[in-house]
């Protein structure tokens, strides 16, 4: 299977900008969006051979989720236990042999002002992934906006303490590695560095290559000897992420 996972920023404003040929040449199994910001049916976005199915906040303009699968889920389930469901931000689709998790998790915003909803997020998370791991392996991707070592950012000294390289939300990413699943990327990477999945739109940070690896494919550890290829596809434009992709045999 191929897998794709996008924080688009936007899915209207990207869609103008050459998503939808990326989309048909990836051809992916499972293609899911974060950002979308928008509401269902406000995209003219109908691939063929896709089903589709939105999570959108009640906000307007903001957050939200999407996923376009090939192959119906045997159920689809939106937010976390009943939780966490009016930013839009989770998507589950479980299928015969596993769970798929689409996420945007939440950006714990400057100053760190929005950190202990973070945190209760990420537990929560971490929780109902574990849930489902007891029953199936799990797919977990997305925003995960948290770059969890040195490594995973350009500039790792200035940014210590920032929103998305605090102690609190690298310590949560340990926790969740640490419960049983596996970072795909870095496992199969273990020491490449340089390569990321954002860049902010200021200071040219996109042409310097001054970004961040925020985006992920986490897999259920028994699983990950099935992963084939993890790779981030930093060559396409469109947001101010880029694309990140799996290849599992599962």
């Amino acid at each position: 299977m191929k897998l794709i996972s996008w924080n688009v920023n936007g899915f209207r404003a990207c869609l103008g900008k050459g998503f939808s040929e990326y989309f048909d040449k990836m051809n992916a199994d499972i293609f899911c969006l974060q950002e979308t910001k928008m509401q269902p049916g406000q995209a003219d976005f109908e691939p063929e051979g896709y089903l589709s199915y939105y999570h959108s906040a009640q906000k307007k303009g903001y957050s939200g989720t999407a996923v376009f699968a090939k192959q119906e889920p045997v159920s689809v389930v939106y937010g976390i236990n009943g939780n966490h469901t009016d930013e839009g931000r989770v998507i589950t689709c479980e299928y015969d042999n596993f769970y798929f998790v689409c996420c945007y998790v939440p950006n714990a915003q400057p100053g760190l002002k929005r950190i202990d909803y973070r945190m209760e997020f990420e537990d929560d998370m971490r929780n109902y992934l574990s849930e489902l791991d007891k029953k199936k392996p799990v797919i977990y991707c997305g925003d995960l906006n948290v770059a969890h070592n040195e490594i995973d950012l350009k500039n790792p000294k200035s940014n210590v303490g920032n929103a998305g390289f605090s102690n609190e939300e690298r310590g949560k990413m340990t926790e969740l590695l640490g419960a049983g699943f596996a970072d795909t990327f870095r496992r199969l990477n273990p020491d490449l560095a340089g390569v990321y999945s954002w860049w902010s739109y200021r200071f040219n940070a996109r042409a310097n290559n001054a970004g961040w690896r925020i985006d992920y494919f986490i897999v259920s550890e028994r699983i990950m000897d099935k992963v084939k290829a993890s790779e981030i596809h930093t060559d396409i434009t469109g947001s101010d992420h880029c694309p990140v992709m799996l290849e599992i045999d599962i």
